[in-house]
């Protein structure tokens, strides 16, 4: 049985755009409270690209960059900065540093820069990078939420209509399932039922079941057998939401045929979009792999019909005597070498001169 690999990453990209004043409501109640949700907010997250592009300081995951008006009685906005990171990195203080100054330096305005964190390490909670030397020092500090906290918060996360409360209780329960699919199953569907049983508008609870089902991932099988279970809850309760969107499915279906190709549907959208994409996926690779094939075909080829040439001219001109070079000359690769090899033999006295041509333009290289 093939077990999916779950991608914590792209889930939580989508989800913070869709839902990122509620998202500062959930985690950072106090910016939440100082921003002037009357105007509208910008997201700027090719312009966070073209900053931090040549910053070699690990792996991105999840970033944003948020322009957005502040309450303080004047026209002004300010940048918010998010990172959700879901793996420890030994850099990840100064990483945020480098962003963060980096922003400022081509904005020149107030640059908040918030983290998650989303890995399963209790003890890692970078939340400040700094150094000094005598007199000179800098210090940058910035918040973070621990995801692992909300472990002993359970009941009130289950009473909390926010968006984020259904975010991070699958986040758990997708990292505590990861060995065991069969309860990753289970949480599946109360998570999902329960976005029902809160009353959720329509859309809130197909765009949460985008999250969740992307997050928990699952086998063939038990996904097979999820859609069963929760077609027949919606069909008990009369709200075909999640069922009846066939798109959901294609849209899936089309990322994991191009990644994988493996995955057999679970809907009739699911399977649309699996073979939509295992025929790009095959077409590509088949395109790319003639083009290969017939390069290194060619090399190959032409480097066959030098040796070969090689060995005919030098042992017309210097009989067995000149065996052990052919030996050498064989584990040549560049074809401009033994361009030059064989152009040379007419004109060589002797197997030294030949040596020389190959060994000169070696050594130059």
């Amino acid at each position: 049985m093939n077990e999916p690999q779950t991608d914590y990453d792209s889930p939580w990209k989508d989800i913070v755009e869709t839902y990122f004043q509620e998202f500062l409501a959930f985690f950072f109640p106090q910016y939440h409270q100082q921003l002037d949700w009357s105007k509208p907010y910008e997201f700027l997250d090719k312009e966070l690209q073209q900053v931090v592009r040549d910053a070699n300081l690990g792996r991105r995951l999840v970033d944003k960059l948020v322009k957005i008006w502040h309450v303080n009685g004047e026209l002004t906005w300010i940048l918010i900065h998010i990172e959700i990171q879901n793996q420890h990195e030994s850099d990840f203080e100064e990483r945020i540093f480098v962003y963060n100054y980096r922003i400022f330096d081509r904005y020149r305005r107030t640059v908040v820069s918030l983290a998650i964190l989303g890995d399963e390490r209790p003890s890692w909670r970078p939340h400040k990078f700094g150094y000094k030397f005598i007199d000179c020092e800098v210090s940058f500090k910035f918040p973070t939420v621990k995801l692992l906290d909300y472990q002993t918060q359970w009941s009130n996360l289950e009473t909390n209509r926010n968006p984020f409360a259904t975010v991070v209780m699958a986040h758990l329960k997708a990292q505590q399932t990861t060995q065991d699919r069969s309860a990753r199953k289970t949480w599946k569907l109360i998570l999902i039922k329960r976005l029902y049983e809160r009353g959720y508008e329509r859309e809130d609870i197909i765009n949460l079941f985008k999250f969740i089902d992307w997050l928990m991932s699952l086998p063939l099988e038990l996904e097979q057998e999820f859609w069963q279970e929760l077609n027949q809850y919606e069909e008990e309760r009369k709200m075909p939401y999640v069922t009846s969107v066939e798109q959901i499915g294609i849209e899936k279906g089309r990322t994991l045929g191009r990644q994988e190709g493996i995955e057999e549907g679970r809907t009739l959208g699911l399977q649309e979009g699996l073979q939509e994409g295992r025929q790009e996926g095959l077409q590509e690779g088949l395109q790319e792999g003639r083009q290969e094939g017939l390069q290194e075909g060619r090399q190959e080829g032409k480097k066959q019909g030098l040796l070969l040439g090689i060995r005919l001219g030098l042992e017309l001109k210097f009989s067995t005597e000149s065996l052990e070079m052919l030996s050498e000359i064989s584990q040549i690769q560049d074809l401009e070498i033994l361009e030059a090899i064989l152009t040379g033999i007419p004109q060589a006295s002797s197997l030294e001169e030949i040596r020389q041509i190959y060994q000169s333009r070696q050594v130059s290289e």
